[in-house]
């Protein structure tokens, strides 16, 4: 069996600023303050986004905060999916990859991402590109700071809804950035590098991903990664 992690953002969708206003407003509705600025969020996880942003505010924040945030994040992704539909997009090649690993017989997919859940699921259904994720097998924001972590969270998952322990060189995670590349490092498994964020290629290249590709329309180096 294959276990293929999908980054969400900018790896299969794109909110095009969407997901920052949301979380201004969550960020404001828990702390008071309006966000002036938000910390870096490449490859970051919800919880260090929260913490960091706060941070650059004069804040301190503790977990009970970060659930307040994470729950408001969730009623105001679901409250705003009109908005993520309209002026986000599922970029390209998108679709069609997570079509052509469904046909494989010995392969499930899930996520390892920085959303927490809600937001995960919401924003993938929004596009139409939920039906071949198993949800209940992914690695989210509030399992970890630490992206690696989220990688270990999906294996020990998969392998507890398998019935069987999962090899690193069964998995493949798949996302566009250096902490993505890094995190499958540390995890020890394969990575396919997507240049579809903010990152291009040759630095995503620099990071040394198992391979890199520009974008999902290339489908080759993901089968032959699951092949």
């Amino acid at each position: 069996m294959k276990l293929v992690l999908w980054d969400i953002d900018h790896t299969l969708i794109a909110t095009r600023g969407v997901g920052r206003e949301l979380f201004g407003q969550c960020f404001e509705h828990v702390t008071g303050q309006p966000m002036q600025q938000q910390a870096l969020v490449d490859g970051m996880t919800e919880p260090v986004i929260f913490r960091e942003t706060a941070r650059l505010h004069g804040i301190d924040t503790d977990r009970a905060q970060f659930e307040a945030f994470a729950r408001c994040s969730a009623q105001r992704h679901q409250a705003h999916a009109h908005e993520l539909r309209d002026r986000g997009h599922a970029l390209p090649g998108a679709a069609a990859a997570l079509a052509a690993v469904a046909e494989m017989d010995d392969a499930l997919q899930s996520v390892v991402t920085g959303n927490i859940r809600p937001v995960a699921e919401i924003k993938l259904a929004v596009f139409g590109l939920d039906a071949h994720i198993q949800f209940s097998c992914g690695g989210y924001g509030e399992d970890h700071d630490e992206r690696a972590e989220l990688v270990r969270t999906a294996m020990t998952r998969t392998a507890r809804t398998w019935g069987t322990p999962l090899s690193p060189a069964d998995v493949l995670l798949i996302g566009d950035t250096p902490a993505d590349i890094a995190a499958g490092r540390e995890a020890g498994v394969p990575v396919l590098a997507v240049a579809t964020g903010r990152t291009a290629l040759p630095e995503l290249q620099q990071a040394e991903p198992t391979m890199a590709v520009t974008d999902l329309r290339d489908l080759a180096p993901l089968l032959a990664l699951l092949t």
